[in-house]
């Protein structure tokens, strides 16, 4: 996928954060050349969606992606807070 691609998909994109997150992130691993979660980790034990985290301000929620050691994201809606 090409810069230009992958723009010109997510301009015209009208999804909620939960149909759009893990598409995203799927196209951003291609843009990238990087790997995809289910081939990096097909277990899920250290690269995954949807994996349960412990703020950094206290207490529990949910990464829309997460590896191990790496990082945890949560992706917003376009908009939203």
């Amino acid at each position: 996928m090409t810069p230009q691609q992958f723009i010109a998909k997510w301009r015209q994109a009208n999804l909620s954060e939960r149909s759009a997150a893990q598409q995203h992130f799927l196209d951003l691993c291609e843009l990238l050349n990087q790997p995809k979660p289910v081939e990096a980790d097909p277990e899920g034990a250290w690269y995954t969606f949807e994996r349960g985290v412990h703020k950094v301000g206290g207490g529990e929620g949910w990464a829309d992606v997460w590896k191990r050691g790496i990082s945890a994201g949560s992706t917003k809606a376009s908009g939203k807070i």
